[in-house]
């Protein structure tokens, strides 16, 4: 299985690397599968590469089905006695 995760373009470098906020997070990426992206874009991020250009509206939604992850996991998979947190 494969997880994209949409991040917003930061800045992009002349060799055309770029970085993302990702999550809150800040990556490094190559965006030389979209060299038509630009600072404020959104892109998909798979493997440290950005693989598609995507609508703003669309990662947004993404990105907080995404947040709402951790709380359903917290919720319904509540930690085992023993287990490291």
């Amino acid at each position: 299985m494969c997880l994209a995760v949409p991040g917003k373009l930061l800045s992009i470098e002349a060799d055309g690397s770029a970085v993302v906020d990702m999550l809150g997070a800040r990556r490094e990426v190559s965006l030389r599968l979209v060299p038509d992206a630009q600072i404020g874009d959104y892109v998909l991020v798979h493997a440290g590469f950005g693989i598609q250009v995507i609508d703003p509206a669309e990662a947004e939604e993404t990105i907080r089905i995404v947040r709402e992850l951790d709380d359903l996991v917290a919720e319904e998979l509540p930690l085992v006695e023993g287990e490291p947190a």
